[in-house]
């Protein structure tokens, strides 16, 4: 309809125009009717997005100062005034991974991207890196890690002794080690003290993923001896997804920008995001990518709100929030499924899945009846647990007890088998 109406009109033209005007109308009759996809009637629509609590794994909600520093006007990604606002960003992703890493920056990606980022940066082809694999964060390091050499995976478990970690150190001498310090899947808070110094002792570099703990629980970088550290911005940050800050020791850095051959990735090529981070002691800056600039407002507006807290403020509110929630599930009889309190994630909990019922019929109770997210497992945990995260401004005492009940609500509705 949308095509003959514009082919009556431009025919409807050409019938009064003079004999110059209509070789110019004849062409756009011809481009008129060589459109064979009209315009989306969806998006002839005003944009509507609800309000939800977003009490799983993340993203987490956007307090309305963060949107708002995210809605200030775009400005060029080279301008000085971009270059000033990366400065502040890496000051305070300096602040939150305790470095003084110079070569510390935010990558254009969610958490994924920063962990590409580190393997195909740390690891040339050839090499091997060992994984300690205890959730689905694991098994996507080792997935990535095989893409360019070869993957040693330690067996699944909550975490990994230190005893355990030297014997396979010994065993596959890799390049990198790989742990999850926030493992979102499982739950799992993995211990980080001592690794470093053993990864060292076998000339082997150490990498944490801390995109589901970074705020909610204690890490110190330089003092574990971590040598490169990411996170994201959509969990305690309370950012929108999209930004992913990273870190790299000195040590890392000779390894990276010593190789014999290029990283895969020329987005994620460490010597390039350097440059353009102000990493590399160059007086000037060279274009790369255009970095998402209202990302960055939303970033930085997020660091200040951790520093105005206070990063020990901030570890010591979600274990005290985490400890009474845990309380509350254990008060209902439900089942934890880390059985070690030490062991526990303090942002993200699991819920063994209640016997007897499904867990997307209440996850998609609580969603409808309550407006609220929570989340079933992901990857090894699929069908064994449910997840609740409680991260940055979402961890409070008053959303525990909006979870409590709505959890208390879907057990009395949700069909129940007697099987």
């Amino acid at each position: 309809a949308f095509i003959n109406s514009m082919l009556d009109c431009c025919n409807s033209l050409l019938s009064g125009c003079p004999k110059s005007s209509l070789k110019s109308l004849q062409m756009i009759q011809n481009v008129m009717s060589s459109i064979s996809v009209p315009p989306p009637k969806c998006l002839q629509k005003p944009l509507t997005v609800p309000y939800r609590h977003m009490f799983g794994p993340g993203p987490s909600n956007v307090p309305s100062r963060i949107l708002e520093a995210g809605a200030n006007p775009v400005i060029g990604h080279m301008h000085p005034e971009i270059f000033e606002i990366m400065n502040d960003i890496k000051s305070g992703i300096q602040y939150m991974f305790q470095t003084q890493n110079k070569m510390t920056l935010a990558v254009s990606g969610t958490g994924h991207s920063a962990m590409e980022c580190a393997i195909f940066n740390a690891v040339e082809p050839g090499e091997s890196v060992l994984v300690a694999v205890n959730g689905i964060w694991g098994e996507r390091a080792a997935e990535m890690a095989e893409r360019i050499g070869k993957a040693h995976l330690a067996p699944p478990g909550g975490c990994f002794t230190i005893e355990e970690m030297e014997k396979a150190l010994s065993k596959h001498r890799p390049a990198l080690l790989f742990v999850a310090h926030g493992e979102s899947s499982t739950g799992v808070l993995h211990p980080l003290d001592g690794i470093g110094q053993l990864c060292h002792k076998y000339n082997c570099l150490f990498l944490v993923d801390s995109v589901a703990s970074i705020g909610g629980a204690p890490v110190y970088m330089d003092q574990q001896e971590i040598d490169i550290l990411y996170t994201g911005s959509q969990k305690v940050l309370n950012a929108p997804p999209g930004t992913a800050p990273i870190s790299f020791s000195e040590r890392a850095c000779q390894k990276i920008f010593s190789r014999r051959t290029k990283p895969v990735s020329f987005y994620l090529d460490l010597s390039w995001l350097a440059n353009y981070w102000g990493c590399d002691g160059k007086p000037s800056r060279v274009y790369h990518h255009t970095g998402p600039v209202t990302a960055f407002y939303s970033l930085r507006e997020s660091l200040s709100v951790l520093v105005e807290e206070g990063l020990e403020n901030s570890w010591e509110r979600h274990l005290k929030v985490a400890e009474y929630f845990h309380a509350g599930l254990e008060s209902m009889g439900l089942k934890l499924f880390v059985k070690e309190k030490r062991l526990r994630l303090p942002t993200v909990t699991t819920i063994v899945a209640p016997y007897g019922y499904d867990w997307k019929e209440i996850t998609s109770f609580i969603m409808k009846t309550h407006n609220l997210e929570i989340s079933g497992g992901l990857g090894p945990s699929v069908g064994l647990v449910l997840r609740v995260g409680l991260m940055g401004c979402n961890s409070s005492r008053e959303n525990v007890d909006m979870v409590l009940a709505a959890l208390k609500d879907a057990l009395k509705h949700c069909h129940k088998s007697k099987v």
